[in-house]
């Protein structure tokens, strides 16, 4: 009786927690978006890591170059992030719909938000750079918390998930 309450918890919560936060995306996918990602973002992706950390107001996102002292990558991930927080605070979303597709999970949501309901901040990291996103309105929590699963599945091989309770670069 006790075995088959647990493996009926453990179903239940495997059904319940969504799929693209469990696996990463196919082979065939993780190289096309790896492919489309490498026009959009000018960053090399092998010399990359991209971490996206869920918070209790949004998330973070971080790309950090691998070498510390690659002044060239960190750079060109500073140029990057810099440039997609501008277009995001205007509620343009359209280079990860260029890498991940329109019907990627939260994107709409993202797109729609109106000025001010996200906040959206730049920050340079010694060994790269991050965007912090941060909002109230639980609809947007949960839409940036759907599309970081999402980078995750589709940048499986150069991305990683956070944890904010530990990140020493960020201080909110």
């Amino acid at each position: 009786m006790n075995k088959l309450f647990i493996a009926s918890f453990l179903l239940a919560l495997f059904i319940a927690t969504p799929i693209h936060a469990l696996e990463k995306a196919d082979e065939q996918r993780l190289d096309e978006v790896a492919e489309r990602g490498s026009r959009v973002m000018p960053f090399d992706l092998e010399k990359t890591t991209h971490t996206f950390s869920k918070t209790d107001t949004g998330g973070i996102q971080q790309v950090i170059a691998k070498d510390k002292s690659d002044t060239e990558q960190i750079n060109l991930i500073r140029s990057h992030l810099s440039a997609i927080t501008k277009e995001f605070k205007q509620g343009n979303f359209s280079n990860p719909e260029k890498i991940h597709g329109a019907t990627m999970p939260g994107l709409s949501e993202l797109k729609a938000a109106k000025s001010g309901q996200i906040k959206i901040v730049y920050k340079e990291l010694p060994d790269g750079a991050e965007v912090i996103y941060s909002t109230h309105i639980e609809k947007l929590k949960l839409a940036i918390h759907q599309w970081f699963d999402a980078q995750l599945s589709d940048h499986a091989r150069h991305a990683i998930p956070g944890n904010h309770d530990s990140s020493h670069h960020h201080h909110e």
